[in-house]
Order: structure tokens, then C-alpha cells, then sequence
């Protein structure tokens, strides 16, 4: 009775740290709509209060991570459930990632200056972008949760747009002029764009992990050598 009271509790803590893991994924979602705002709007302040916020993302990091260990120390996990631990580790340093991306497009707004030569087009583009990244990052986190794998390999689809964009925008970059303001705005721009699709990339790595848990191999779901997903 001992022994599956101890189990039960196991499996709760199991239970708890997926939870506070995926959570981590609501974080960079909310830090992501203030970033997409502050380019929006070129709002400095904003933009410095991701930098700051970021903090509560890599705070999630440690804390799950340092879980991860005692419970490694403390308990006997099977092999279902070191993948899962295994597949957690991973989710948490794409969950930093992507919370280092937003840190990197705040960081670079203040460079383009309150009344910077901005392009609607582009500006358009690289929120849809960003709007996209974000709904892969909660497409991702309902696939895992669910142990959904088509979900998480419908993740490689969607980030298609999301590259697409991405080379839309270097394309407007070297369209918008030789004015050296117009050029300078084009340039950051193209870091933002590349930063975004980065997250992008995360999400569907976080789908990866999803299909690793259920299937106990691990395989890109698109093999960077020829177009397509893997079937």
C-alpha cells in the first residue's frame, strides 16, 4: 500500500511539473503580444519591459529544470517517463529560446528611433508573422498536452507561412531604397523577421518532442536536405 501511495504521488509531481513546463509556453505567448506591440507602435518603454519581463521566463526555466533533477535524484522513473522528462527538458529550452528571441526584437526597437522611415507593408508583414508564431507556440502546447502527434506535424505546415513572410521581408528590405535611414529601418527589420521565424522553429520542435513521448523515436518531422515533411 506504501509502495503505490508512493507511486500515485510520483505520478502527481510527474503531472505537476508537465504542467508548470507547458505553462511556461503562456508565458512567451504573453511576452510575444507586447513585443509585436511595441514594433507595432515603436514604443520604447514597452520594448524595455520585455527585456525586464524576460526574467519570469528564465525563472520558469530554472525552476522546472531544478525539479527535473530532484526528482531524477529522489525517484526510479521507467522508461515512459524518462522520456517524458527528457521531452521536458527540451520544451524548456525552447520555451527560453523563444523567450530570448522576443529579448532580441526588443532590444533592437530602440535603434530605429521614435520617427524611423517605417514600411506599412513590411510592418504588416512581420506582425502576421508574429501573430502566426504565436499560434504555433499554443498549437504546440495543446499537441503535447494531448500527445496529439498530427497536431504537432500540422506545426510544419503553419511555420511554412511563417517562412514565406520571412523571405518577404528580405525582399522588401532590399526594395526599400538607398536612402540610409529607409536602409538602416530595413535592415533591423530583417533581424526582427528572422528572430520571429526563429520561434516559429521552436514551436514545431516542441511538436517533435510530442511525437518522441508517444512513439519513443525521434525524428525531424521536415528533413532540412529536401522540401516537405517526413511521413
Amino acid at each position: 500500500m506504501a509502495e503505490r501511495a508512493t507511486r500515485l504521488h510520483y505520478q502527481d509531481e510527474l503531472a505537476d511539473l508537465e504542467g508548470r513546463a507547458l505553462g511556461g509556453l503562456d508565458l512567451v505567448t504573453e511576452t510575444l503580444t507586447r513585443t509585436l506591440e511595441a514594433i507595432e507602435s515603436s514604443d520604447v518603454a514597452l520594448a524595455a519591459l520585455v527585456v525586464a519581463d524576460d526574467d519570469r521566463i528564465d525563472g520558469r526555466y530554472l525552476e522546472v529544470h531544478q525539479s527535473i533533477l530532484t526528482l531524477l535524484a529522489t525517484q526510479q522513473p521507467v522508461a515512459t517517463d524518462l522520456r517524458l522528462i527528457s521531452a521536458l527538458l527540451h520544451v524548456m529550452k525552447s520555451i527560453e529560446r523563444m523567450g530570448d528571441q522576443c529579448v532580441n526584437i526588443a532590444k533592437v526597437i530602440p535603434l530605429t528611433g521614435n520617427e524611423a522611415p517605417r514600411d506599412a507593408e513590411m510592418i504588416r508583414d512581420i506582425v502576421t508573422m508574429g501573430r502566426q508564431a504565436g499560434s504555433l507556440v499554443m498549437q504546440a502546447k495543446v499537441g503535447f498536452a494531448e500527445r496529439d502527434v498530427e497536431l504537432c506535424r500540422d506545426l510544419v505546415r503553419r511555420d511554412d507561412v511563417i517562412d514565406d513572410l520571412n523571405r518577404r521581408c528580405f525582399a522588401r528590405a532590399i526594395e526599400i531604397g538607398d536612402e540610409f535611414d529607409a536602409r538602416e529601418w530595413g535592415i533591423t527589420m530583417m533581424l526582427v523577421a528572422r528572430a520571429l521565424e526563429r520561434i516559429g522553429d521552436n514551436a514545431v520542435d516542441i511538436g517533435e518532442q510530442t511525437a518522441f513521448v508517444v512513439t519513443g523515436l525521434f525524428r525531424e518531422f521536415e528533413d532540412a536536405s529536401r522540401p516537405g515533411p517526413i511521413g
